[in-house]
């Protein structure tokens, strides 16, 4: 190995978080994946949270592997993570309590009291985000019928990862982006959101770009000599955004699907589309890595095989990949799942909502158990991929682009039988991208930052840096 500092990253997940490092083989950048664990949402009393004090236990034991690994030191840290969820800090910049998961069912009454207040409309064109309970908006304002105070400051979770390690508060736009809280026009806190919600702007991070440099750990991993010359580096903190980075090219004829527990769908713009349509049909913009905006709809995707999963495992183990292998052999449905169903959203028994959703169209509903287990993947997968083109189509009604290739990443794009499905239905050409493209994406502007330290990120910089990373080695 090089003497060259090596570099980490954290890609928090809602189903596993990873710790990789990026180490040097000459000029080459070689990438392990040091450590992963599972994650998942925890119950208390009637609320469903996140467990941050573990996921910081597990965070600290990988960092300390990567420290072991690495004598030769640690030039920086970058944290991405899934968007909308944050943490409240107390007084002493302590988390206040465990932070709520976005499936918590608390938002559905904030929804109507937000919209009597300013109507989801007005909200869709300053923020030009998809109206969904899951926004961060809701959530806050959640907070404010509850009793927490509008004051109390918050900051998202993989910005919070960085605060932990001793980054002052910030929100990295691409993040930040998915609050519904910021204004495309001027990239910043929307003061008339705030003022008519009545929620304190000042509890919110400040703004920063992708590619600020926060400044050193500070945290009890300080000790360690390998961090004791790291720079904590906010990359996309958005995992989306991080994993749209990683796609080397700078041609602009491609739709990107983001697969995972979300499914994503959607192109890259030079600029926010906030029209009436792009409102009626849930499309949102994002910032990206780039500067430019990720223009896509969200909905629900593996998690809806997962939930299943979860009912079934409980009394027989079962395979994503056997559940694929059978589905192949399966004949096409005939029908597909309204994947907008809001029932969908939350935990719970997934096999009843969708037996439930197909008698209430008068469809015969699946058998339960998990024998019938190939014959629900295979309905998922073809409503999937129905549903992805359909999106497909509306990108092209609405941006007259021209979208010529599907570059599939996340966790999904290992899938090769939705793939398959993806580009019949679409009657475009699918390329398998990296699973773990959002870690690629963190590790490519932390190495453009580190090597062009005044120079905005944009897709000249980055693109280069991208395309030389193309491999996670697996833990």
């Amino acid at each position: 190995m090089s003497s060259r500092p090596a570099l980490v990253a954290i890609d928090l997940g809602a189903e596993s978080c990873r710790v990789s490092l990026l180490q040097w083989q000459g000029d080459s950048p070689a990438i392990r994946m040091v450590h992963r664990f599972a994650n998942g949402p925890i119950t208390e009393g009637q609320s469903v949270r996140w467990d941050l004090d573990r996921i910081c236990r597990e965070l600290d034991h990988g960092l300390r592997q990567c420290a072991e690994l690495a004598s030769e030191g640690i030039a920086s840290i970058g944290v991405t993570g899934w968007a909308v969820d944050y943490v409240r800090l107390d007084p002493q910049g302590q988390p206040f309590a465990q932070p709520y998961c976005y499936r918590d069912a608390r938002t559905q009454d904030a929804m109507a009291e937000v919209h009597a207040r300013i109507g989801a409309e007005r909200l869709y064109s300053i923020a030009g985000v998809q109206i969904q309970p899951i926004n961060t908006v809701y959530q806050l304002y959640a907070d404010k019928l509850s009793g927490i105070p509008s004051s109390m400051p918050w900051v998202n979770l993989p910005e919070y990862i960085l605060h932990w390690l001793g980054a002052p508060r910030v929100g990295e736009y691409t993040n930040a982006s998915h609050t519904a809280l910021v204004d495309t026009t001027t990239e910043q806190w929307s003061s008339e959101v705030f003022a008519a919600l009545g929620l304190d702007r000042a509890a919110a991070p400040e703004i920063v770009s992708p590619g600020t440099v926060l400044g050193p750990v500070k945290n009890h991993l300080r000790a360690l000599p390998a961090f004791a010359q790291t720079q904590l580096i906010a990359p996309a903190c958005h995992d989306t955004a991080s994993a749209i980075a990683a796609i080397a090219t700078q041609d602009n004829t491609w739709a990107y699907i983001s697969s995972g527990t979300w499914s994503l769908v959607g192109t890259l713009l030079p600029s926010s589309h906030k029209t009436p349509d792009a409102c009626h049909l849930g499309f949102t913009n994002l910032g990206a890595a780039t500067g430019d905006i990720l223009f896509h709809r969200g909905i629900p995707g593996m998690w809806l095989l997962r939930q299943c999963m979860n009912v079934w495992e409980e009394t027989t183990p079962c395979s994503v990949e056997s559940m694929i292998e059978e589905a192949q052999k399966l004949p096409q449905p005939g029908y597909a799942l309204h994947l907008d169903d809001e029932s969908f959203l939350l935990p719970g028994h997934m096999p009843e909502r969708i037996n439930a959703q197909l008698r209430a169209r008068g469809i015969a509903p699946l058998p339960p158990g998990c024998d019938a287990a190939p014959r629900y993947a295979n309905l998922i997968f073809h409503s999937l991929a129905d549903r992805y083109a359909a999106l497909l189509r509306s990108l092209h009604t609405m941006t007259g682009k021209s979208l010529d290739c599907i570059c599939v990443v996340g966790g999904g794009s290992r899938n090769e039988f939705l793939n398959a499905l993806t580009s019949q239905a679409a009657r475009v050409p699918v390329q398998r991208c990296s699973a773990e493209s959002s870690t690629l994406g963190n590790f490519a502007v932390q190495w453009a930052r580190l090597e062009h330290a005044s120079q905005p990120i944009d897709a000249a910089l980055l693109t280069p840096y991208a395309r030389q990373l193309t491999a996670v080695v697996p833990q």
